[in-house]
Parts: structure tokens; sequence; C-alpha cells
């Protein structure tokens, strides 16, 4: 077992002795930086005892600065060919699971111990696990991940930032969101083409507006579905009738030539509420 945060030498030693390469097609850009995942730590304000879901250890380095900080880690890693690694950086410390982390039992894996998901997470998973986290699985409170710029920009957006989107709106009926720090892509291996961002995302007791999930997103979705279009033209292309789009749009006093970028997440649920079922 590995008990203190290591860098670049001991994660091109690692891979060289199980004659690994990173598998940038599955998203593998390995930390490299002790200060980083310190910091990570840091943000995510664990404390000894915590209850943390790592998704994508990979080599273990951010799971050791976990293990430093007497966290009760689970490791979720895709890529079957580390779990040897893993084994010999995590030791006992914490349990390993070997399994994509889009389609885990997380009710069962976690429980009702209140988690924080502390991860490296790569590109292609970031945004549906931190939504599919966000409107399934209640146990997991906070979430502190270091994605790319691009996916931390629309995760924390909020009405009229070029970034913001239907993610954005989703992120925020449900939790509050910041980045908290930039990272330079020189603390990868292999360093990938863009910068990174660390985001903190904080569950909220309710979400913001009470109301059925279903009306919300489909709302939010058909208003960003084409980003140009006005939400009264976009509200009748995704199928709801002519009378009935105006009618919502008088109860909802949302100006019908405004356009989804520009709406927060209270007018799309007052629009959700005063639209019919489709």
């Amino acid at each position: 077992m590995v008990t203190t945060p290591f860098g670049a030498r001991e994660t091109r030693r690692l891979l060289d002795r199980y004659g690994l390469r990173p598998k940038t097609s599955i998203g593998q850009h390995f930390v490299t930086d002790p200060n980083t995942v310190r910091k990570v730590v840091q943000i995510a304000e664990i404390e000894p005892g915590d209850q943390v879901l790592e998704v994508g250890p990979g080599v273990g380095a951010l799971s050791v600065a976990l293990l430093e900080a007497r966290a009760r880690l689970i490791a979720v890693e895709v890529d079957r060919a580390l779990q040897p690694l893993l084994a010999e950086v995590l030791g006992s410390g914490a349990r390993l699971v070997i399994a994509d982390a889009l389609h885990v039992d997380y009710g069962r894996l976690l429980g009702r111990v209140p988690t924080t998901l502390v991860a490296n997470l790569p590109y292609q998973i970031a945004t549906p696990l931190v939504l599919d986290l966000l409107v399934g699985v209640p146990a997991v409170q906070s979430m502190t991940v270091m994605v790319q710029q691009e996916v931390g920009e629309r995760l924390v957006a909020t009405p009229g930032a070029p970034a913001y989107g239907a993610v954005s709106a989703k992120v925020a009926w449900l939790a509050s969101a910041s980045i908290a720090s930039r990272v330079s892509r020189r603390v990868f291996y292999p360093m990938p083409d863009v910068e990174s961002v660390i985001v903190r995302i904080d569950r909220r007791p309710l979400p913001l507006v009470r109301m059925r999930r279903e009306r919300l997103f489909a709302v939010i979705e058909a208003g960003f579905a084409q980003r140009r279009k006005t939400m009264r033209r976009a509200l009748r292309g995704a199928g709801w009738k002519v009378d009935d789009v105006e009618r919502a749009l008088g109860r909802a006093d949302v100006d019908g030539g405004a356009r989804a970028e520009t709406l927060s997440v209270p007018e799309f649920a007052a629009l959700a509420k005063a639209l019919p079922p489709r």
C-alpha cells in the first residue's frame, strides 16, 4: 500500500512494472502532481471517516490523497487491466469495484450513507455521471471533480453565459455549483490538449423549484434543442400546440421571443407547470 501521494516518476514506474500504457480512448489522463490531488481533497472538505466515492482512480494518485485524509474510500474503475496495480497502491485501505461507472447500482453500493464524489473524471462520462448521481442517488451529497474546462464551465454556467445550456439548468435545479480552481494540463500524463478545472457541486436540501423532474426537463430540453429558436418556436417544435404554448407563456410571464439561454430555472419551471402534457 502506498501512503503518500506520488508524482510523474512513480506513475510511470508503476505503469511500466505492470506493462501498461494510458488508454486515451477511454479518457485516461492520470494526475501526477501531489499538490494537485491534495488540493482536490481540501476543496472537497474531506474529514476522517467520510464515505467517499471515487470514479476512475487510474493509478491511484488521488486515491492515496483521500486515504491520507482517512476517508472510507470506494473506488470504481472500468479498466480491469489496472486492478493489480491498484491492489498494490491501495492495499486493504479501499474497496475497489471494477465496473462501468455509468452502470453501477449506487443505491446498493453506497447504501444511505452520506457520500462525497471525488474524482478526476474522463471527458466521456463527466456530464452524464454528474446528472445521474444528482437525479438518482440522493446519498451523494457533494461532488468535487476535475473535468475538462469546457465541461466544468457548462456544469456551473448561469443564464446569459455562453456555456449555459440544458446541463447547466438541470444541475442548478438540484445543486449549487462553482469552479473552485483551475488545473494546468501539465499535471496529467499523458498531457491532454486542454486545461482542466476543479468543480465543487453541493446538492440542495430541496430542488430549486418543487415539481416533477420529467416535466421540467422536457421543457429545458425543448428550449435548448435548437438554441437559435425563440421559446415560442422551440416549444411548438417540441410538440405543444400553438394555443397551449401562448397560454403557458402568458401564465408563466415568460417572453415568447426569448431564447432558452436567457431563462432561469424558475422560469423554465413556470412554463413546465403551465403547459399541458404532450
